[in-house]
């Protein structure tokens, strides 16, 4: 229960409706237990002569007490249970928010699969004791006060015996839970496993085509699945043996009643009524017993679940706005100076940048080339806070960017990444994604710079035709265009080309350089790229090795100095010297 605690705020929020609601409870069972008085008024009363008008109006009370508590148990289903899915809605928001907010580092040490298993199933599991279990718990247990407090008083010896039987029952209930809670947790990580699993196959279905391994992934599959079904069914063994311990039990009681009651009856110690309405009241007594056992496997269940649900919603979230963050900054010019600068993915793991020092001016173009694994990447990271340095700092305007407000840093920076990722919606909504207010005339702008607009004319809606998962209608150019055009549509003061030209060819490449020009004077770029053609004319040109700065300067100063980077030129200008002889 330690775990739902966590619950706590919600239950506050809806608390004029859940108070309603164990109203509404307490109406409805003071109507249910008023029928078996009612039915020992009428068999006492007819023992010594029947009054047909005297049964009538029994009969009459009894009608009307059962639509009483049949009226007020509607009404705590549309308060109580209503509010429970109230609560997971609410729950499923803070949740989603929450993931949105974590950095780039969780979700690489965390499968999209689990944090999938935890947006559904948990958060479902979760709902069950928030609805149900919440209004059983308040049921059987007003129910349970209720009734034995009258049972007490027609003959506090019977209710006695009747009772012996319960203690076992606790005891057989406590243990039986903490072995569902234990088995329950098993099952929620068995699911994340097949989720994860699942959404692997599904967004690696090419993949799994292409090299003929379906029937290896059905396997694998089908090995999860059997997993999950045995841990499905070694918690049903355990929840199988409640019903038929409650039954037992309870039936146990009511032997005790029938025999010890009889007895009394004919002693004149008890009367019919009174006997009657006592194993009226224990046939009631037993649903709040097999509720109370149900309840606590529900319980178990929602623990389990918010145990697992809090461990992400605990999870810190190292990359956000801060005390020292200065939030009178609203724009930035883009200025970017790196100064000491120090980065490791993690304590323990080699650093992958190493006392970098450098500046791009405001306006400039400045272009990283070097070889795969040098840290190029992981450097631009650092400017929108994808990830902060480890040593060091990062400045625009000469302020370190964790002082800068995440949002006007973020939307001040138009970053287009080596991996594209379009969303399954029309060609215009991923342009315009992150872009405020702007228009078709936009979209044509960045379209025509992206050199995107030519391969929409062939497309069968043109700007509004609907792309496939991850765009896969596309082809790998058009993908990277139109994420450029994308990063384009938010007039960005700062734009960074992560290596975003591989998959386009190299005349394409220089009409969209030549657009880009136009575009961002007089605001930053920063281009990434094996090409020596893509980074000839940037106004700087930095060659980084093993996360150091090895060469910097222009394309002719570089070439020059006979370098990394001549070595590069010169070996690329052969490769299509040699395509051109082909």
């Amino acid at each position: 229960m330690g775990n739902l605690g966590s619950l706590k705020k919600y239950f506050v929020r809806y608390k004029r409706k859940l108070g309603l609601g164990i109203l509404f409870i307490l109406i409805s069972n003071s109507a249910q237990v008023y029928i078996p008085l009612v039915l020992k008024q009428g068999i006492d009363s007819i023992q010594n002569e029947i009054d047909y008008s005297a049964i009538a109006q029994y009969a009459l009370l009894i009608l009307g007490a059962s639509i009483v508590a049949g009226v007020f148990r509607f009404l705590i289903r549309e308060t109580i249970i209503v509010v429970s899915r109230e609560i997971e809605f609410d729950l499923r928001q803070d949740f989603w928010a929450h993931i949105q907010r974590l950095s780039l580092r969780y979700f690489q040490n965390n499968s999209t699969g689990n944090i999938m298993a935890h947006a559904t199933n948990d958060i479902s599991a979760v709902r069950m004791f928030v609805g149900p279990a919440v209004m059983y718990s308040v049921d059987t247990v007003t129910k349970f006060v209720i009734i034995i407090a009258i049972i007490i008083s027609m003959s506090p010896s019977l209710t006695l015996y009747a009772l012996i039987p319960l203690p076992f029952l606790s005891y057989l209930v406590y243990k039986l839970s903490k072995k569902i809670h234990k088995l329950f947790t098993k099952i929620q990580e068995k699911f994340s496993e097949l989720t994860t699993k699942a959404q692997e196959n599904f967004a690696g279905i090419r993949v799994i085509k292409s090299y003929v391994r379906e029937d290896s992934e059905i396997n694998s599959f089908t090995k999860l699945s059997r997993e999950y079904l045995d841990r499905n069914m070694d918690k049903v063994r355990v929840q199988a043996l409640f019903m038929p311990i409650l039954f037992m039990i309870t039936g146990i009681s009511v032997i005790i009643v029938i025999w010890l009651g009889g007895t009394m009856v004919m002693e004149n110690t008890l009367t019919l009524g009174e006997l009657s309405a006592f194993v009226v009241y224990l046939g009631m007594l037993i649903w709040p017993v097999i509720a109370f056992g149900w309840v606590i496997n529900i319980i178990q269940q929602g623990d389990a679940s918010m145990k697992r649900l809090n461990r992400i919603l605990h999870e810190e979230t190292d990359i956000k706005d801060s005390q020292r963050t200065k939030y009178s900054i609203n724009s930035v010019r883009g200025n970017i100076e790196f100064k000491d600068v120090t980065f490791r993915y993690k304590d323990g793991l080699p650093e992958v940048l190493n006392k970098l020092n450098f500046g791009i001016p405001s306006g400039s173009t400045v272009a990283i080339i070097g070889k795969t694994g040098t840290g190029k990447t992981s450097l631009v990271n650092l400017i929108p806070r994808l990830y902060d340095v480890t040593e060091g700092s990062v400045k625009i305007d000469g302020t370190d960017v964790r002082d800068i407000p995440l949002k006007v840093l973020r939307q001040s920076i138009g970053l287009v990444t080596q991996e594209t990722f379009l969303f399954s919606d029309t060609l215009t909504n991923n342009i315009l994604y992150a872009a405020k207010n702007a228009s078709g005339e936009m979209v044509s702008k960045v379209s025509d710079i992206s050199r995107l607009s030519k391969d929409v004319e062939d497309f069968p809606k043109g700007y509004d035709t609907i792309l496939g998962e991850r765009g896969i209608t596309l082809s790998g150019g058009q993908k990277q265009r139109t994420c450029l055009a994308r990063a384009l549509a938010i007039d960005p003061k700062i734009l960074i080309l992560d290596d975003s030209f591989s998959a386009v060819d190299t005349n394409t490449e220089e009409e969209i350089l030549r657009g880009l020009k136009e575009f961002m004077k007089d605001r930053t770029s920063i281009i990434i790229s094996h090409r020596i053609s893509t980074v000839k004319d940037a106004d700087q040109i930095l060659v980084l090795d093993e996360g150091i700065i090895k060469e910097k300067g222009t394309h002719e100063e570089l070439v020059s100095l006979g370098g990394i980077y001549a070595e590069l030129h010169y070996k690329q200008l052969l490769e299509e010297e040699l395509k051109e002889l082909n």
